[in-house]
């Protein structure tokens, strides 16, 4: 008996209705669309900022050449980078193209969630959950940005449809099953390469498997044939999981930021704002409370209670790993690595609106979802929407515009490396095009690093002769910015300031002589 024909077709109970058992692919299909459209929508406004620098400039080395950084660091990233390379040659490397992959995969995450939500509940709680996901502002920032969150969340939500797939509707032949649950385990594999923190989804996985599977003799074949899959998809993620650890100092950084609250991380982990977050959280209560505490008539069937059940774990245990294992053991969090969480908070908030009764209450709360999240939808999509205001583009439009062939560039290099004005040389090169970088000492894709090898300003004065304009870019409130050094020693070469214009966080000094 499968787990779907155990749910009447009907429906029976104030809580979420049970889809039919046809015809769930054209409304997945149609959300995925919304899904890219509210993503992809202005991302193109928003200039990058240092992470997306790294996704681009990675992407943009030739195949040896980055292979060649990823044995020293970023290999964590390595999947992601290696698709975007492919990518950016086919497509360009414009802000829009390189974003465009995320929010493909943003509408595929939210198809899953829908596909998921219905499997596990029912057609209403499954479209409420999906157009919660599609709104969520953690969702519309990873769907408009060069990084790996959104495929990584695609990949973590698909992953949750096989499996429930798998285990709610099992093959029958032998060799079908064998074929099912190694496309898991190569899927578990994709996933973690992706990014590596999708391994912490392996306990929601148990928890499914347990929940899902009806408690007879095929429990136990069921849960065996999950953990052999499981342990091979580790094993084939092995590469990359060992390159985590040889290279974790790369996340040390972490370690040097404040450590976050728990309050607030539940506040800006998925929902970006306060009031957002309390209306959100105050529905995953009500869904807790309807699903597990009532009785009677409104109680909710095992079908919701197993969906919440697995939605609350997806969202928490990855979340108390981290924050924990940051404050106990080593810095392992940021708000954006649970991203991959998100799906199942859609999902819970979804069961908590599809409970509100009459229908106007479920679309009121909607529209309340909306108008929460509008105001960080279009700061996200400002032209500084990016990591504190990232304002490259528009210093280097100022560049390009008073800027002449043969005139040198210097930058601040005294922040950093995400942040250094630097990284617009190579993310809009054609605003630098014939001007001097004359503190370059190597080239990044010359490197088995991220970014430029550059040499002091004062050791390399000599590259300024017949040079008659400098352009200086600097960080507002750095250390160079502080003490000036660098415009003393183009001082002491001969060069006046003539001109500095301010754009949000990218001071643009002229200097001619």
């Amino acid at each position: 008996m499968s787990f779907l024909s155990v749910l009447p077709t009907t429906e029976a109970h104030p809580g979420p209705s049970v889809p039919p058992a046809r015809g769930p692919l054209l409304p997945a299909a149609l959300l995925g669309l919304l899904g890219i459209l509210v993503s992809a929508l202005g991302s193109w406004q928003p200039s990058y900022w240092g992470d997306e620098a790294a996704s681009v400039m990675s992407a943009e080395r030739s195949l040896p050449s980055l292979f060649r950084m990823l044995g020293n660091v970023d290999a964590v990233h390595g999947t992601y980078y290696l698709i975007l390379h492919f990518w950016i040659q086919a497509f360009g490397a414009t802000e829009f193209s390189t974003r465009l992959p995320s929010a493909m995969a943003i509408g595929l995450a939210t198809a899953g969630t829908y596909l998921l939500a219905r499997r596990l509940t029912g057609t209403t709680v499954a479209m409420i959950s999906a157009l919660v996901f599609v709104l969520l502002p953690r969702v519309t920032y990873m769907g408009a940005e060069a990084r790996s969150t959104a495929m990584a969340t695609a990949l973590s939500v698909w992953l949750v449809v096989l499996l429930v797939h798998i285990v709610c509707k099992p093959c029958t032949g032998r060799l079908a099953r064998a074929g099912m649950w190694a496309g898991y385990a190569a899927l578990l594999a994709t996933g973690i390469y992706m990014f590596l923190y999708v391994v912490l989804l392996i306990p929601v996985l148990a928890i499914a498997v347990f929940l899902l599977t009806p408690r007879d003799t095929r429990r136990t074949a069921t849960f065996r044939a999950w953990a052999v899959s499981s342990v091979a998809g580790l094993f084939l993620a092995l590469p990359v999981m060992i390159a985590s650890v040889q290279q974790r100092e790369q996340i040390a950084f972490i370690g040097r930021r404040p450590q976050i609250a728990v309050l607030d991380a539940a506040v800006r982990q998925w929902f970006g704002n306060t009031p957002l977050a309390v209306v959100a959280w105050g529905l995953v209560g009500v869904a807790i409370v309807t699903v597990y505490l009532l009785r009677g008539r409104r109680a909710a069937m095992p079908a919701t209670k197993h969906a919440l059940t697995i939605a609350l774990a997806w969202m928490l245990f990855p979340s108390a790993v981290l924050l924990v294992g940051t404050h106990v053991v080593t810095p392992m969090y940021s708000l954006r690595y649970l991203s991959i969480c998100t799906p199942a908070a859609a999902i819970a908030v979804g069961i908590g609106i599809a409970w509100l009764k009459p229908r106007w209450a479920q679309a009121s709360v909607l529209v309340l979802i909306v108008s929460l999240m509008l105001p960080i939808y279009q700061a996200q999509r400002g032209k500084y929407g990016k990591n504190s205001g990232s304002d490259w583009r528009q210093a280097a439009d100022i560049v390009q515009a008073g800027a002449r062939p043969g005139d040198a560039i210097v930058f601040d290099e005294s922040v950093r490396p995400s942040r250094k004005p630097r990284l617009a040389l190579h993310l809009y090169p054609s605003a630098f095009q014939d001007m001097r970088d004359v503190t370059l000492a190597r080239a990044y894709d010359a490197t088995g690093s991220l970014w430029d090898v550059t040499l002091p300003l004062a050791s390399v004065g000599d590259r300024l002769t017949g040079t008659n304009t400098v352009w200086v870019l600097q960080y507002k409130g750095s250390k160079e910015f502080t003490s000036g050094n660098d415009i003393r020693t183009l001082q002491q070469l001969g060069f006046t300031v003539t001109g500095s214009t301010t754009v949000n966080r990218t001071i643009i000094i002229e200097l001619t002589r």
